[in-house]
């Protein structure tokens, strides 16, 4: 137990140490999270009111933004696979780096949640047995209680292959590797329940689709490894933290093929929404091209669209993802893309027009904005703090000690 207790006292000095870029980041994740405290604190003392949601439009931006980040969290799954299903060495090594990811995006996911309550004492409403949750009908409740067991999962592994390398033992499959197994089909519910609670509107035509469960997934599993992309380049910039070719080569060929099978789903879904041309087709209407002058999202579907496109062709493109910087750009592209298109992109439009066939368009409103800010910084402040206990230990220029010793000040992390 005096082991396991220093175990964790390592890990908080890990956190508190480091060079001044470190803490320049974490100040500024600071001001940004103040300024989401500040917003929520107004939106709880006036009501859900100051948000721009209305009767009509009863889900915005927290939605959307909840969407998107359940795929960043069942993404991590794509790094498992190749990693102990394929048996890529070099893929194993990175694993912990999307399981501390994942934590970070269910973090977001339970803030955007509860802030799109309205009141966080309703989130005991969410609590199974406590609360009215209306299980198992509702599917928000089956989300809440598979993004807590993705999260309880997510913790235990890197948790426990870490405390293992800490201690220079090896670790026990049976402690690890059930959960691995069962994190895959894990990670890949978490999304499809999230789906699930668009497609089973049977009265929002616009969601009602079968396709939205793949589309999701494939988006998540473009827009997820390129995040982790960037995310370990940034890494071996700034620690000794090294990643083998191998790993890139590996993701450049997940994020290609799930760009395309992306593009083909929206294709197809656009296909439907206008060859049929039913009455049911209104809300892509709206989002594609406008209706009766209301044009909003117009502009913001079309961006999406070409900045997907341009990063399938470069992915897609044997010499033009070869360089690391038109990857770059191909990921920021999908990333940017797949947020407006899954994000707004599908959420408004299944609102428009209301069932009485009005026309009320919606944007977040400053609060909202700021709301927002505040949680993503909160997940990257979390991710950040992750990766500096973590990658030390990963590495291996922490281990434990049976007498006290003072760990070097280095002037770069870990």
């Amino acid at each position: 137990m005096a082991i396991y207790f220093q175990f964790w006292k390592d890990m908080i000095r890990q956190v508190l140490i480091g060079p001044r870029i470190y803490y320049i980041w974490l100040g500024f994740l600071g001001v940004l999270m103040l300024i989401g405290s500040a917003g929520y604190y107004y939106q709880l003392r006036n009501g859900l009111i100051v948000t721009n949601m209305s009767d009509q439009i009863s889900w915005g931006a927290y939605i959307a933004n909840f969407t998107y980040i359940v795929g960043l969290a069942a993404a991590a799954v794509m790094l498992v696979i190749p990693a102990y299903v394929y048996k890529i060495k070099a893929m194993k090594e990175i694993t912990l780096i999307g399981e501390l990811f994942a934590i970070s995006a269910i973090v977001m996911c339970l803030m955007f949640v509860t802030v799109d309550m309205g009141r966080p004492d309703r989130f005991w409403h969410l609590i199974p047995k406590l609360g009215r949750m209306n299980w198992p009908i509702s599917m928000l409740s089956w989300d809440v209680i598979v993004l807590n067991g993705y999260l309880l999962i997510n913790l235990h592994i890197p948790g426990y292959l870490l405390y293992k390398k800490y201690r220079g033992q090896p670790p026990t499959d049976a402690y690890y590797m059930p959960f691995v197994i069962i994190s895959v089909f894990w990670a890949v519910s978490i999304h499809t329940v999230t789906a699930f609670l668009y497609a089973g509107l049977g009265g929002k035509p616009f969601w009602n689709s079968a396709v939205v469960a793949p589309r999701f997934l494939a988006s998540a599993f473009a827009v997820g490894p390129s995040f982790i992309l960037l995310t370990l380049q940034i890494i071996e910039k700034y620690s000794s933290f090294k990643v083998e070719h191998e790993v890139y080569r590996v993701l450049k060929r997940i994020i290609a093929v799930s760009l395309l099978i992306n593009l083909f789903l929206l294709a197809s879904e656009v296909f439907k929404e206008f060859y049929t041309d039913s009455a049911h087709s209104a809300s892509a209407k709206y989002l594609f091209t406008g209706i009766d002058g209301y044009v909003l999202l117009v502009p913001f579907i079309w961006t999406a669209i070409v900045l997907n496109v341009v990063a399938t062709v470069i992915y897609a493109s044997p010499q033009w993802s070869r360089g690391m910087r038109n990857v770059n750009i191909a990921s920021v592209c999908a990333i940017v893309g797949i947020w407006i298109e899954k994000g707004m992109g599908l959420i408004v439009p299944g609102f428009v027009p209301s069932p009485l066939g009005t026309i009320v368009e919606y944007s977040p409103s400053l609060v909202e904005l700021a709301v927002c800010l505040g949680i993503w910084a909160t997940g990257f402040f979390v991710f950040t703090l992750l990766l500096k206990a973590a990658l030390p230990i990963e590495i291996g220029t922490v281990r434990h000690r049976e007498e006290n010793w003072e760990f070097p000040r280095s002037s770069s992390w870990p």
